[in-house]
């Protein structure tokens, strides 16, 4: 068995989110769709260009560290979107649609944000200076859109699921 360092754990976990984001950019999509929101609708079709361009980042990363762009199956990610499927299906035309795909959409970013910033630290800790800089430059949209969703869910969306349909 070889030896397990901070170098493979690194790429373990960069394929980990890039599977990640490859599966997210596909249901982005279905979720814009599913939301009854227009600023929502909208705020999901904003995060798809932008996991297009953190998509493009990773592969700068692995091309970097000198390893193919290649993913590895999350299970984390995977229960998260199947939880938000869930929910636009057993909430669909309701009040409470909206505030459960923001719910599960908050859910991807909380753990992308996890994600990026171990990977961020890693990254300036194993002297990958421009991994550290792509890196970090992904955290900070995920924060971002965190606080958007946040704001969103604010204005209107959770208030407004407090009424029957």
């Amino acid at each position: 068995m070889a030896d397990k360092t901070l170098d493979t754990l690194f790429h373990d976990t960069l394929k980990d989110i890039y599977y990640a984001e490859r599966k997210i950019l596909k249901s982005l999509p279905k979720m814009a769709r599913a939301a009854q929101s227009p600023e929502l609708k909208a705020a999901f079709e904003k995060h798809r260009d932008q996991t297009e361009g953190q998509i493009e980042r990773l592969q700068q990363v692995f091309e970097i560290i000198g390893k193919p762009a290649r993913g590895k199956t999350c299970d984390a990610i995977e229960g998260i979107l199947a939880e938000g499927d869930e929910i636009a299906e057993e909430y669909k035309g309701t009040a409470a649609l909206d505030a459960g795909l923001l719910a599960a959409a908050q859910a991807v970013e909380h753990y992308e944000i996890t994600r990026y910033g171990t990977l961020k630290r890693w990254a300036t800790v194993l002297g990958l200076k421009d991994a550290a800089r792509l890196l970090d430059e992904t955290l900070q949209e995920e924060s971002q859109t965190d606080e958007d969703l946040t704001a969103i869910a604010d204005a209107a969306i959770n208030a407004d699921a407090m009424q029957p349909a």
